[in-house]
């Protein structure tokens, strides 16, 4: 079987995304075509064809991604799918590959991507980056640790006031936190602070409200309710798009908000940040009912320049020696610390490009990766050493699956 990978021209967008859709068990709607034109750029999107006909799409955002100490350039893929009809047959593989060749033209050190199925990503050269939890709390068992009295106020305000107040909030916060990227003005209003129907699932609208302090905007939340009543008692939830707080102060009034609205029987976050301070601030951690998931995947395009970006915790360095199957030009051996170069050094740790993947953001220490049998330690102390190089104050995190 012969398959073309290419950009479809804007005239062939339509049925490509109808196509990526289908693999999904959905169809695109009028305005799920128009915001998609919006958002990402028609060269970026690819589309897979047998015999002129569609049947698979594959595409990458172009983005700036915060790392340790700094900030890259990384390909967001997404619209990742093949329709049932062609499965199993190297379509997958030849998107990959398509898209690595690509964003090591395009000067994208990175990709990082959600997975929708996460046995797929690995065996690609992809790791686990920024491990995300879920909350699924109980509202009528939370309290805050020592009763604190409330700082500043909550306010709502509409979705236009909202594209005006939150980004300043979410761009201060997310060049501290690695994982996190930066969105573009048409990305919140046409992403973020949209609203159709089809996304409610059965809840209701989305609010927007945010927290002040001495007249300044200090954080937000975004949020639904899903309204729920049983024998006359409310078990409505409230499902948390994002909460965020430029302080742990302003970090705790926004949960202490939403925690606070009536007639909630749960509160809900499915992408929860590891590094909050809330599991600290409340009296009892097990009513927030936390959880582990994969969350955000890294792939190295450029290993080389993802290592110069990024800032280390030591003024020590050392050989590491990488494996890449797909992308045979990354494969080799590093001197990683103040400065980076390749080297013909015998290496001190050897680990597979997926692995050193799963440490680059800080989600992971060399430690747990030589534990899970996914580092080598080839010089005694290395482990230590790299651990120390590439310690962070924080864990990554990614607040939104793109």
């Amino acid at each position: 079987m012969t398959i073309e990978i290419r950009s479809p021209s804007d005239d062939e967008l339509v049925a490509a995304m109808r196509a990526g859709e289908a693999s999904f068990g959905e169809q695109p709607q009028e305005e799920d075509i128009a915001r998609h034109r919006k958002t990402m750029p028609l060269e970026r999107f690819l589309a897979a064809y047998d015999d002129g006909r569609p049947i698979g799409t594959a595409a990458a955002f172009p983005f700036e991604l915060t790392i340790p100490g700094g900030e890259v350039r990384a390909g967001g893929v997404t619209w990742v799918g093949v329709l049932p009809s062609h499965r199993r047959r190297g379509v997958l593989t030849q998107f990959m590959r398509f898209q690595f060749e690509d964003m090591r033209a395009r000067g994208e050190p990175l990709a990082i991507l959600w997975a929708s199925e996460a046995a797929i990503y690995g065996r690609f050269g992809y790791g686990i980056a920024a491990p995300s939890l879920s909350l699924n709390a109980e509202r009528g068992r939370f309290h805050l640790r020592g009763d604190p009295d409330a700082v500043g106020a909550m306010r709502f305000v509409d979705a236009d006031e909202a594209a005006e107040l939150l980004p300043p909030v979410y761009q201060s916060i997310r060049r501290t936190v690695p994982g996190m990227y930066a969105r573009s003005s048409e990305w919140w209003t046409e992403l973020k602070l949209a609203d159709p129907e089809r996304w409610r699932r059965g809840a209701g609208p989305k609010f927007f409200a945010v927290h002040e302090d001495d007249g300044q905007v200090d954080g937000y939340a975004i949020y639904r309710l899903k309204s729920d009543w049983q024998h006359g008692m409310p078990q409505s939830q409230l499902r948390v798009h994002e909460a965020f707080g430029t302080s742990s102060t302003a970090t705790r009034e926004v949960w202490r908000f939403l925690f606070g609205i009536d007639l909630i029987a749960r509160v809900e976050s499915f992408l929860f940040d590891p590094g909050s301070p809330l599991p600290l601030m409340v009296s009892d951690l097990r009513s927030l009912h936390l959880s582990l998931s994969d969350g955000l995947w890294l792939r190295f395009i450029d290993v080389e320049a993802a290592l110069r970006a990024r800032a280390y915790g030591t003024d020590d360095a050392l050989v590491i020696e990488l494996r890449d199957a797909m992308c045979p030009w990354n494969a080799g051996r590093y001197r990683v610390g103040s400065s980076v170069e390749r080297t013909d050094d015998a290496p001190d740790l050897e680990l597979d490009v997926a692995d050193l993947a799963s440490a680059y953001l800080g989600a992971y220490d060399f430690h747990a990766l030589a534990n899970a049998q996914r580092a080598v330690e080839r010089t005694g102390g290395a482990l230590e050493r790299a651990t120390l190089l590439f310690q962070r104050e924080r864990p990554p995190f990614c607040p939104e699956i793109f």
